[in-house]
């Protein structure tokens, strides 16, 4: 398992990132310390959660996932684990969290409010990586950042990052930063797999430039990528429960399974057939083979989903793989849109 650097911070993480949104729906409390357990054993120190998991996120559940990672947590060493949170967005954006009485913000005091229930759900005093899930364009960044600023000089935070923001939200973050002298992002998590590559349209040469790393998240498309849909919507799947969810949930589906999605989909798994790598295995390998990103974001409902995710640790595709995988992302352009 390799090592790399949250942006230009002291904080080195693994090559591949346990993502926890699962504990507490898909995966129970037994399951969900499974995948904890073997993830650690496989080489990996670098765990994301927030504080509205786990998902679909629900006011009877939110926080149940940073819960559970505490508890497990106990009888480890704590330096050992890298452990990345996020507080949710504003409540008048696309999505408004089941928190705080459904009036989340992005402003001083639910900052602190959120970053108090993070620290005492995983029973920790400091946070490795704390990130804003989701931007508030509308408001003035340096409220955000004075008080993320804060945390980090009072040792709750080590680091900081910023998630599903587009290129004017993090070059106006880290103008304002540079500008007050408050500490920077070091991380952007962001959608980024083979079937949606539009992070490399700009935003990869800002994270090159400004010395910002990409966290990955759904690497294998919301597990698209794993051809489970090639052949039909399958049953428990969470594109097959989407579709009957509501309008938003529905709308999502659509964008990660839809004609042109199954198609590439089909194509990259005949790539991998071809070098003898298993989908979900070339679908990893490829989102972590990139100068701007440091640790690709996994998740798992079962721990024998890890399998071939952690056959991508060490694994670098050769020049004619990466070829073939252009070639086809060239001739279906954005399959999710």
């Amino acid at each position: 398992m390799e090592k790399r650097r949250l942006g230009e911070s002291g904080v080195v993480v693994s090559e591949i990132c346990l993502g926890t949104m699962t504990f507490g729906t898909q995966a129970d409390k037994d399951e969900s310390f499974k995948i904890m357990d073997k993830a650690v054993d496989a080489g990996i120190d670098f765990f994301d959660t927030a504080e509205v998991y786990p998902v679909p996120p629900t006011t009877k559940l939110a926080g149940l996932t940073e819960q559970w990672v505490g508890e497990w947590m106990k009888d480890k060493p704590r330096e050992g684990i890298i452990i990345a949170t996020k507080i949710a967005g504003a409540a008048h954006g696309w999505f408004n969290p089941p928190i705080r009485n459904d009036k989340a913000a992005l402003d001083r005091v639910h900052l602190r409010k959120a970053l108090e229930g993070s620290l005492r759900r995983l029973g920790t005093d400091y946070i490795d990586l704390y990130q804003v899930h989701w931007p508030d364009h509308g408001m003035r960044a340096e409220d955000t950042l004075e008080e993320l600023d804060n945390f980090v000089r009072e040792g709750k935070v080590r680091v900081i990052g910023i998630s599903n923001e587009d290129s004017y939200g993090l070059m106006k973050g880290l103008w304002k930063s540079d500008v007050h002298g408050f500490a920077r992002y070091d991380t952007i998590q962001n959608n980024f797999s083979l079937n949606n590559r539009r992070f490399e349209d700009e935003l990869a040469e800002i994270c090159r430039r400004e010395k910002v790393s990409l966290l990955p998240y759904s690497p294998l498309a919301g597990g698209v990528l794993s051809g489970k849909y090639n052949d039909g919507t399958p049953d428990n799947a969470r594109f097959s429960a989407y579709l009957k969810a509501g309008p938003r949930q529905a709308a999502m589906a659509a964008r990660f399974v839809n004609e042109r999605s199954l198609e590439s989909t089909r194509r990259f798994m005949a790539i991998g057939q071809e070098a003898g790598i298993e989908p979900v295995t070339l679908a990893t390998a490829w989102s972590k083979q990139h100068d701007f990103v440091a640790s690709t974001i996994i998740g798992a409902s079962n721990a024998d989903q890890l399998d071939p995710i952690l056959a991508a640790a060490g694994l670098k595709l050769s020049p004619e793989v990466l070829s073939k995988i252009d070639e086809v992302s060239t001739e279906i352009r954005y399959p999710m849109g």
